[in-house]
């Protein structure tokens, strides 16, 4: 039997994403990476060069016909959008709406989650993962496309040489100015991290009236900490479980951001409640960095709609 050349490369280009996952990613990191004395089997030696990450997802610019697809695909989708008993993130959830702007982004699609369109993208994402191509979203799925997205942070990549990353020293460091930092908050961040921060809230104000009019929109409330800062939020609060708290927070290396996309009524805008996710998810300042935050460098942490993370710089 021939096999086309095409048909050999998407196969190859499958197994090397891969294997990428089962090598970094296997120690299902989230937000932060466990500190561990020694690297993980397999990992690469401390010192060495980072993975390649996946390739971003291409921009998507034209329109599509939402309602050619597979419609039973398109139905099972639609039903599970809010319904989906699932823990994405190692903590029960309920759906997967939250998530549906960056799905739609990594299957370069326009169309609504509940579409034979975004049946169609999906299946076609998942040939190129070598999943079974059936167009419908479940937890295996996702669990892929998690990991092809996690490990475009260099934060993840880094820690799966099985070390902490070490913070920057201070003179590293630059100051936000006041007026970017969440009520006035001070921020510091590397130099070259905060230059294209500004770049990119530049232009998402330009680019849409709705982020502008707010002028809460992009600022940051969290920016670099130092180990022993998160050390005291762990002690204070208890729970890190490198989900919402870490003792290795990817905050650490200087490049990683908390920004202002929005609060559900009565909570915090870095409030991890499933309700306040999913109002974040659906604001326009969110859905603007879902589109454009990768030509200015950053990357996203899937559960947390605020932290991007700017690949401009090893950690």
């Amino acid at each position: 039997m021939r096999i086309k050349a095409s048909e050999a490369l998407r196969f190859l280009g499958g197994l090397a994403v891969a294997a990428i996952v089962l090598g970094l990613i296997v120690l299902r990191v989230t937000h932060h990476a466990p500190v561990r004395s020694a690297a993980a089997p397999g990992a690469a030696a401390p010192g060495a060069p980072l993975a390649a990450p996946p390739p971003a997802p291409p921009a998507v610019e034209v329109a599509q016909a939402c309602d050619a697809g597979p419609s039973a695909a398109a139905q099972a989708n639609a039903a599970s959008l809010d319904t989906l008993a699932w823990a994405p993130f190692r903590r029960a959830e309920l759906g997967w709406a939250t998530y549906a702007p960056l799905i739609a982004r990594e299957i370069a699609t326009g169309c609504a989650p509940a579409t034979p369109g975004f049946a169609a993208a999906l299946a076609a994402w998942q040939a190129r993962q070598t999943l079974p191509a059936d167009g419908i979203m479940s937890e295996a799925v996702f669990a892929r496309m998690r990991d092809v997205i996690e490990l475009r942070r260099p934060f993840v990549r880094a820690s799966g040489h099985g070390v902490c990353p070490a913070p920057p020293p201070e003179s590293a460091l630059a100051w936000a100015d006041k007026a970017e930092g969440y009520s006035g908050k001070p921020i510091e961040l590397r130099p070259a991290a905060l230059a294209a921060y500004r770049r990119l809230a530049a232009a998402a104000r330009a680019a849409d009236p709705r982020i502008a009019a707010d002028p809460r929109n992009l600022t940051i409330f969290s920016g670099f900490r130092s180990p022993g800062a998160d050390d005291a939020r762990c002690a204070g609060d208890g729970n890190c479980d490198n989900t919402v708290r870490s003792t290795c927070s990817a905050h650490r290396t200087g490049l990683a951001v908390d920004l202002y996309v929005g609060e559900a009524p009565g909570l915090r805008p870095d409030s991890s409640a499933d309700p306040n996710r999913l109002f974040m998810s659906r604001t326009p300042t969110y859905r603007w960095l879902v589109a454009n935050a990768d030509r200015f460098g950053f990357v996203p942490y899937p559960f947390e709609p605020w932290h991007w993370e700017w690949t401009g710089e090893a950690p």
